[in-house]
């Protein structure tokens, strides 16, 4: 076990206290990111803030307000790439969603909806090569996120409970959003004409969603039918992988609400 001085802990906490991030704070001390969060909340504790001590926790298990405009978004986010897991060395498990660095608007939206959902507790970001993991940790993401289970999620079974379907079809365009943000992009295609005898390039812009889930696939059409978007499948191969909106009236419908990854 690697022992830190007592001067070390109290930079840490100075600097917790005031505002900067627990993943900064690991960098900046050279201290390990498990052991800032361990000091951060023994803090919390001895001085009475330890999140969740005076509001509930769960709307699912405790009644607490769910901010649905933003479960709705995090929920497509997460079957389009996100992750739940527990690690050894942590008893309570972490939602992830890997954000790609060129995307820093993305990730800034991820980590908003995430703090919406839960208020109560903290959200971080893990540099990796590349990208960053969004994450937060939280007893109850069993309870807000119930298609979690073993293997991966094209190999299961992925229906939304009642509420979660009430939710989306409050919040269509957060949850497609979140999809496309996910697993999604927007690309400009081209093709070639011969006009009087001159071939002339076209240029058209079209959004993807690509996913091995054919039930996240179906949440996903299903949604965008009930905004009025069309939608085809194209097939990677013999699989068809790929939703493609093409048509010009559905591509504006969807620039309207989504727009291009930022």
């Amino acid at each position: 076990m690697e022992f830190h001085s007592l001067e070390v802990r109290q930079t840490a906490l100075s600097l917790l206290r005031g505002g900067t991030r627990n993943a900064e704070v690991a960098r900046h001390l050279n201290v390990p990111l498990g052991t800032i969060g361990y000091w951060k909340h023994v803090d919390r504790t001895k001085r009475g803030e330890c999140p969740g001590a005076h509001n509930p926790d769960c709307p699912r298990c405790d009644g607490r307000t769910l901010d649905t405009q933003a479960y709705a978004y995090l929920l497509g986010l997460y079957l389009g790439d996100g992750h739940i897991s527990q690690y050894s060395r942590h008893r309570v498990p972490n939602l992830m969603i890997t954000c790609d660095d060129k995307w820093p608007g993305l990730m800034d939206s991820a980590e908003q909806a995430m703090q919406r959902v839960f208020p109560s507790n903290q959200v971080c970001r893990v540099r990796k090569v590349g990208c960053h993991n969004v994450k937060v940790y939280s007893k109850h993401l069993e309870c807000l996120f119930p298609q979690h289970g073993p293997g991966k999620k094209h190999e299961r079974r992925i229906v939304l409970e009642d509420w979660q379907q009430e939710i989306v079809d409050a919040h269509p365009w957060e949850f497609i959003r979140g999809l496309i943000h996910s697993d999604g992009c927007r690309v400009t295609n081209w093709t070639t004409r011969m006009v009087g005898g001159v071939k002339k390039r076209y240029e058209y812009p079209r959004y993807f969603f690509t996913n091995k889930s054919d039930d996240i696939r179906k949440l996903c059409t299903d949604t965008l039918a009930k905004v009025g978007v069309q939608w085809t499948i194209l097939a990677r191969g013999s699989d068809p992988l790929n939703v493609s909106v093409a048509r010009k009236e559905s591509v504006a419908l969807m620039d309207a609400h989504i727009g291009p990854k930022h």
